[in-house]
């Protein structure tokens, strides 16, 4: 089984979250995380893109330290990190999605 590397939350960067962030697309990946609070297949992530165009979203996610993405069966599971990047840098996650939700 194919396992996917993600940072440590030691090795997350607040600009490396912040670029991330600055992408609609995922911006939109990480509100639909956050509202779900729970893990949520690439299926139930439709956004209306093509699978490729998703892949790429993700995998900035992942190396920016917001997504984890566990592998079970065929499915690829996505949960958002939201209380470890709000440990080392509290507030910054819950004051872009509150920002997002607002508008």
């Amino acid at each position: 089984m194919r396992q996917i590397k993600h940072p440590t939350i030691e090795q997350v960067e607040l600009t490396d979250i912040m670029y991330a962030l600055a992408d609609p697309t995922r911006l939109e990946i990480v509100l639909m995380l956050a509202q779900a609070g729970k893990k949520l297949t690439c299926g139930e992530i439709n956004l209306n893109r093509p699978k490729s165009s998703m892949s790429h979203h993700f995998k900035i996610l992942r190396s920016a330290g917001l997504v984890e993405t566990l592998i079970e069966g065929t499915e690829h599971m996505n949960s958002l990190r939201l209380e470890e990047v709000e440990g080392k840098y509290p507030g910054v996650l819950s004051a872009v999605l509150r920002s997002v939700i607002k508008s």
